[in-house]
């Protein structure tokens, strides 16, 4: 990732240049896993018994 594509990703999720003063690059990453996952629709599943057993 380079800083042009860096600064672009941080503007997606709504951050400010001031926000990146106070929050560190690996909690920014953070947010971009975090932003990229909810879209995912899995989560939504209750696991059941039988997944606990299996567990």
């Amino acid at each position: 990732m380079n800083t042009a594509l860096y600064l672009l990703r941080c503007v997606q999720i709504g951050l400010s240049i001031s926000d990146l003063e106070l929050l560190s690059m690996g909690m920014i990453f953070d947010m971009f896993t975090e932003q990229a996952n909810d879209e995912w629709k899995g989560w939504r599943e209750k696991a059941t018994q039988e997944d606990f057993d299996r567990f």
